[in-house]
């Protein structure tokens, strides 16, 4: 494709439309080399994206997408909870890599929420405790509770690595409720003075990087620099949104980049929702397209589905377009990207999910409750496959014309014009359809 003639960009959102896992590394990778400034605005290390610049590959869980590119700025923004010692050791594996990470490549806003040692542990107790079915599927890398801690006012932030001397009163506040779940579970407390030792280790390798990152934004916002505001997980895994409890911990829908960067909802321009052209969920949750049989393992198979954090193995279904439908609106995205088109090759009959049956009764949404989402089952249209390869097509010229229709139809059921079509995993495998960065 011709990507040399695309002209001034609004700021660009980007979301997963999904449950995660939508292929946005690639998409992001393009966008984040026409940016200025890439943000990074809710989640953890729990989700992570791969990107491959200049044919070396790159595996990132919490740094944002332009620390691979020269010239641009990343921030990690409030709305992201840090883990100091993931985030200092990935900074050193990119270093590694040959990846300068400065100061003037890299800022991390001082009022976002640490992720400590007690976080990690009490996600892997609640996992372990939880019985076959009432499991969560975290990554127990402590995300949960150090969200719950945010919220709960007793969390140790970014800036507060900065001032030792304050950090005893917080570390008691904070071990006043973890201690107590501890001994709930049996296990013992955690001594206050090794917990001011697990932060003072670590503030050095932090602190170089720290700035008030709402005011630096809106600085660069005045100047014009092309914002990029990168999500992490998918729509579904919204903890307002999603398919509750089996959701993160945070906002995934593009109204967070506002609140996780510190700019106003003024600063947000193109949504963009990354969508795999079948569905795909890790964990547990209902999955009312799922397939388990040969289908599914080829999908997977095809699909290489496999976590890029967890290497957990991910279930396949068809694509859901009542699901997606929903994700368009609360997210308010403008266009899509539809990726991984090339894993449908060959299938002589596609299904798409157009609607739910409930109770004998048909809906058009994805309900609320836990236990209706698991009473529902999907409503399928079938469409005709294709036999030839879309792999690597640039062109719509270059798609079969069932391809096509397959494509056309999505657009229609979730009310949304596809932006650009992914057709391989290569970066410059892609159609652009419509340009977000004129809007």
């Amino acid at each position: 494709m011709d990507w040399e003639h695309i002209e001034e960009m609004a700021n660009v959102v980007v979301v997963g439309s999904q449950w995660g896992d939508e292929g946005k590394g690639k998409i992001v990778d393009w966008l984040s080399e026409r940016a200025d400034v890439v943000v990074r605005f809710q989640g953890g290390h729990n989700a992570g994206h791969t990107l491959v610049v200049d044919g070396t590959v790159y595996k990132l869980s919490l740094l944002p997408s332009g620390v691979a590119r020269a010239g641009k700025l990343s921030v990690i923004g409030n709305g992201v909870v840090i883990d100091p010692h993931a985030l200092a050791e990935e900074i050193e594996r990119l270093r590694g890599q040959g990846v300068e990470i400065t100061r003037e490549s890299l800022r991390i806003a001082d009022n976002a929420c640490l992720i400590l040692s007690v976080h990690r542990d009490l996600d892997g107790l609640r996992e372990n405790a939880a019985s076959a079915g009432t499991r969560i599927g975290t990554t127990r890398r402590g995300i949960g509770p150090a969200y719950e801690d945010k919220v709960g006012r007793r969390a140790i932030r970014v800036m507060d690595l900065a001032n030792l001397k304050t950090l005893p009163g917080k570390i008691d506040r904070l071990l006043a409720h973890h201690n107590a779940l501890r001994r709930g579970f049996g296990e013992p407390e955690v001594d206050a003075q090794a917990l001011f030792a697990e932060l003072e280790s670590v503030a050095e390798r932090v602190l170089p990087f720290v700035d008030t990152a709402w005011r630096l934004l809106e600085g660069l916002r005045r100047e014009g620099k092309r914002i990029l505001f990168e999500g992490a997980q998918g729509a579904m895994l919204d903890i307002d949104h999603g398919t509750y409890p089996f959701v993160t911990s945070s906002n995934t829908v593009a109204g967070q980049a506002a609140a996780g960067s510190g700019l106003g909802p003024g600063a947000v321009g193109y949504i963009l929702g990354i969508t795999k052209a079948y569905t795909t969920r890790v964990g547990e949750g209902p999955f009312p397209t799922e397939l388990t049989d040969a289908t599914g393992e080829r999908l997977g198979e095809r699909g290489r589905e496999f976590g890029t954090v967890t290497g957990r193995k991910r279930r396949c279904g068809w694509f859901d377009a009542v699901m997606v439908r929903q994700a368009m609106v609360t997210s308010g995205v403008s266009g899509i990207a539809l990726t991984k088109l090339d894993v449908l090759d060959g299938l002589e009959t596609l299904k798409v999910c157009v609607g739910y049956e409930l109770d004998g009764r048909q809906i058009d949404y994805l309900p609320a409750s836990q236990g209706a989402q698991g009473r529902i089952t999907p409503i399928y249209e079938e469409l005709e496959g294709w036999s030839e390869s879309t792999a690597g097509a640039r062109s719509w010229a270059e798609l079969p014309a069932q391809a096509v229709k397959y494509v056309r139809r999505i657009e229609e059921l979730i009310g949304t014009p596809v932006a650009l079509l992914s057709t391989s995993p290569e970066r410059d495998d892609t159609i652009l359809v419509h340009d977000p960065f004129q809007d």
